[in-house]
C-alpha cells in the first residue's frame, strides 16, 4: 500500500467513533484517499459525526505517526475494508472492523481456521483438553485462532506452535505491538512470527476492558467455527460463541463434570444448539460445508489475481497452470512437509497454504500431521 494511503487509511481510523459510515464512505469513495478529498459535505452524507470530521480534518499527529513508524516494519501490515486482501469471512459477520492492522503474514487471514476459547483459570483436564483439540487441527492443516489470553487460549496458541507448519493466530484487544498480559510477550513474538497477531486498534493503544468482548466478533469472524473448551457461566468464552452463532458460524463445546463449574458454560451452549464434541476430527467434519464457501472465496480472489489461476475441479490434472504446476510436481505420492515444498516450489509458505487448501478442499490433496500428499 503506497505511503500516501496508508496516511489516509490511518487518518480515518482515527477518526474513532461508528465503523459503519467510515465503511460506507470507502464504499462509495473507493480509496481512503478520494473518501478524505472528498471533504466535508460528503463526509456527513455518510453519516460521520461533528467529531469524526473534526478529527478527519485535524488527524492526532502523533498517533498518525507512531501508526506510520511501526508500519515500516517489513512484517507489519495495514488491511482495510477497501482492500480486496481483507477476509472474506470477516466481511460477513453485522460489524466487521474498518481495517486491521496485522504482525505476521496477512495471507494466513485467509486461511480455514478454528477459534478455540475459554477459560482464563481452566482446570488441569480443560488445559489438556485445548491442546488437544489445537494439536489436531494444526495437524490437520486447519489454523487455531485465539485471543492471547492466559489459560485455554494460551494453552491452544503453544499446542499450534508445537506442531511443524502449525498455524495460529492471535486476535488481540490491545495494539499490535503489545502484549497482553504482559507475560506472554514471548508467545506474541512465537505468533508473530509464526503466524499473525492481529487487532483493529492501532499500535500503542493500551488494554481496555471494553475492547475484549468487542475484539471477540473478530476472533469469531475469522474463523469457520469456534470451540469452547471449558468457561463459566459468566466467561467471555460465551461471547465469542453467541457473536460465532449470531454470524451464522458453528459452534461446538467440549461436555464436562456436572460437579465442574467451569463446565456450566459449555452445557449451556450445548442446551442452546452447540455440537457437543468428543474430538477435533467431529468438528472438522461438521465444518466442510463452510470450508467449501472459503474455498469459493479463495478460488475468486486467487482468480483475481494475474499470478494465481483458480483451479479447474473437473480434471485433477488441471491445475497445471504455470502457478500450480511446480507445487502439484513437488507434492509427489510421499507425504510431504511445508519447508520442503518452500524448498521444491521457491513460493512462500503464505502463496502454498491458499494453493495447498483450494486443492485439498477440491480432493486433489491430502493433509495428514502436517504433511501433503496427492490424492491421484
Amino acid at each position: 500500500m503506497p505511503h500516501q494511503e496508508h496516511t489516509a487509511l490511518l487518518t480515518l481510523i482515527l477518526a474513532g467513533g461508528a465503523a459503519a459510515c467510515r465503511r460506507d464512505l470507502l464504499d462509495a469513495h473507493a480509496t481512503p484517499q478520494r473518501a478524505l478529498a472528498a471533504g466535508a459535505p460528503a463526509w456527513r452524507a455518510a453519516g460521520l459525526s461533528g467529531n469524526q470530521i473534526q478529527a478527519l480534518r485535524k488527524p492526532e499527529a502523533d498517533a498518525l505517526q507512531r501508526s506510520m513508524d511501526w508500519l515500516r516494519h517489513e512484517r507489519h501490515h495495514l488491511i482495510g475494508w477497501h482492500d480486496p486482501d481483507y477476509p472474506a469471512l470477516l466481511r460477513r459477520i453485522s460489524s466487521p472492523p474498518l481495517a486491521l492492522f496485522v504482525d505476521g503474514d496477512p495471507a494466513l487471514l485467509w486461511h480455514a481456521g478454528v477459534a478455540v476459547v475459554g477459560s482464563r483459570s481452566p482446570t488441569a483436564g480443560g488445559r489438556d483438553n485445548a491442546r488437544a483439540f489445537a494439536r489436531a487441527f494444526a495437524l490437520s492443516g486447519t489454523a487455531v485462532v485465539s485471543g492471547m489470553a492466559s489459560g485455554i487460549d494460551a494453552a491452544a496458541h503453544n499446542a499450534a506452535l508445537e506442531v511443524e507448519a502449525g498455524i495460529t493466530l492471535a486476535v488481540v484487544g490491545t495494539g499490535p505491538d503489545l502484549a497482553y498480559p504482559p507475560q506472554h510477550a514471548e508467545l506474541r513474538e512465537r505468533i508473530a512470527t509464526r503466524g499473525a497477531v492481529i487487532s483493529e486498534h492501532p499500535p500503542g493503544t493500551p488494554a481496555k476492558p471494553a475492547h475484549f468482548p468487542s475484539r471477540n466478533r473478530i476472533l469469531a469472524g475469522l474463523a469457520l467455527g469456534t470451540l469452547v473448551v471449558e468457561a463459566s457461566e459468566r466467561s467471555g468464552a460465551l461471547i465469542t460463541a453467541r457473536q460465532a452463532g449470531e454470524n451464522g458460524r458453528e459452534v461446538f463445546a467440549v461436555p464436562g463434570s456436572i460437579h465442574n463449574p467451569l463446565a456450566r458454560g459449555c452445557h449451556r451452549l450445548i442446551r442452546e444448539g452447540a455440537g457437543l464434541v468428543e474430538n477435533a476430527q467431529e468438528v472438522l467434519d461438521a465444518l466442510i460445508p463452510m470450508a467449501g464457501e472459503l474455498a469459493g472465496f479463495l478460488r475468486g480472489r486467487l482468480a483475481g489475481h494475474p499470478s494465481r489461476p483458480h483451479i479447474d475441479p473437473g480434471d485433477p490434472l488441471a491445475p497445471l497452470d504455470p502457478d500450480y504446476h511446480p507445487l502439484w510436481m513437488a507434492l509427489g505420492h510421499d507425504p510431504t512437509g511445508m519447508d520442503s515444498l518452500v524448498e521444491r516450489t521457491g513460493l512462500t509458505a503464505a502463496e502454498l497454504s491458499s494453493m495447498l487448501l483450494v486443492m485439498e478442499l477440491d480432493g486433489r490433496v491430502a493433509v495428514e500431521h502436517g504433511r501433503y500428499t496427492r490424492k491421484s
